[in-house]
């Protein structure tokens, strides 16, 4: 059997790691119980969890089997990493319904059947009731504070006040590790390059409290060419419910993905075989527009179902085709007396007013054939139809139906 370390590297999903060796070893002699948490801060994941979620599929290919960890009790606190502010705090009711949410949405990702079938397991089961005295006496004994003031998921914090709440989040976050490993064996944690010191904080743990082998993988997060975090739409955060971003929107988002980032998505974020993505990104010409929509589909499918990948694709060929019949279409509340500016937020195309009106300065704006030349005109000045179709710039299209 291939080394499940080995297509990980290939594909890339291997940022960072410890006692590689051993690891390799263990990974090639028998199938290893391994986890991924997820905190429950919305009723769905989003594109920022996808690569440690396709990292988990692969690790299960090859026959190990994944835990997924759902924040429970670590979401009622929230993760200090990358923040310069404090987390919103949720009610217990809250966490409970998103908890049950993303339990689902995992189902299309990963199998739950057979010997190495993932779990997912509830970090609230031995947080809420946990005993503060044992827990400080058990696990906060192997704790420097010195040495966790210089972990990098606690220095934006810092700067601003660190709570005591959030730096109970570290030893949280270990005792999950220790937590897995006695009730399944557990010796790997997977996450976000951002999450390298909670993860290693908790295989240290294992590996000073029980003498025993653990061991730490963490996954490149998305980045663009500038070194920012992909995933932003005019609605926000790219989620992979149907509900928060349409299976069209989602398919459109990797269609127009920068030329420079094509090959690097085949490769972490479908199961494309990797000769076929090198074929596929080997022109840096128009031809990279086939490697984008194989893209964009490949992923749609994986999240959403072959069916409404089919069907995005059909409605992005008809969007850029001008065939206004299968064209996607958004209804809006609006009349001939409503702004452009509010059809063009009600309709997706942008996130404020305020870039609405940018837009139509720009001169990238046109309802039907009709070039928008006023930041102040009214819908009514360009179309006295029910229906329309609106166009943003190149890449977005979309049928307004008037509501």
């Amino acid at each position: 059997m291939v080394n499940a370390l080995d297509i990980l590297r290939e594909r890339g999903y291997v940022g960072q790691t410890v006692y590689e060796e051993d690891l390799y070893k263990v990974l090639s002699e028998k199938s290893v119980p391994f986890y991924v948490g997820f905190d429950p801060t919305a009723d769905s994941l989003h594109i920022g969890h996808y690569i440690p979620i396709m990292a988990m599929a692969h690790m299960q290919k090859c026959g190990h089997r994944p835990i997924v960890l759902v924040g429970g009790g670590t979401g009622m606190i929230g993760d200090p990493s990358g923040r310069s502010d404090m987390r919103s705090m949720l009610t217990k009711e809250q966490v409970e319904h998103n908890v049950a949410c993303i339990k689902k949405q995992m189902e299309r990702f990963l199998s739950f059947e057979g010997e190495n079938g993932a779990i997912i397991v509830n970090n609230a089961d031995w947080l809420l009731d946990l005993n503060y005295v044992d827990f400080l006496r058990d696990v906060g004994v192997y704790f420097s504070v010195n040495k966790m003031l210089t972990a990098e998921c606690f220095k934006i914090r810092l700067e601003k006040g660190l709570t005591f709440l959030e730096f109970n989040y570290m030893l949280m976050q270990a005792y999950d590790f220790l937590m897995l490993y006695e009730k399944f064996g557990c010796l790997l944690e997977m996450g976000g390059n951002d999450q390298w010191s909670n993860i290693l904080a908790g295989a240290d743990l294992i590996r000073r409290k029980e003498r025993k082998d653990a061991f730490a993988i963490t996954c490149p997060l998305l980045l663009n060419s500038e070194g920012k975090k992909m995933g932003k739409t005019a609605k926000g955060a790219l989620w992979l419910s149907a509900d928060r971003t349409t299976p069209y929107e989602f398919y459109q988002y990797f269609r127009n993905v920068e030329d420079v980032k094509v090959e690097e998505c085949l490769r972490l974020l479908t199961f494309v075989p990797l000769d076929e993505i090198k074929a596929l990104t080997a022109h840096a010409d128009e031809r990279i527009n086939v490697a984008k929509e194989r893209l964009a589909y490949e992923v749609t499918k994986l999240v959403h179902g072959e069916e409404e990948a089919d069907k995005a694709r059909a409605q992005a060929k008809a969007a850029f085709g001008g065939d206004d019949k299968n064209m996607p279409a958004v209804n809006v509340a609006a009349s001939a007396d409503t702004p452009v500016t509010d059809i063009l937020v009600s309709a997706g195309a942008c996130a404020s007013k305020s870039e609405a009106r940018r837009l139509i300065e720009g001169g990238g704006v046109k309802i039907d054939d009709k070039k928008v030349s006023g930041v102040t005109d009214l819908l009514g000045a360009y179309t006295d139809q029910c229906e329309f179709v609106l166009h943003k710039g190149k890449k977005f299209h979309v049928r307004v139906v008037l509501g």
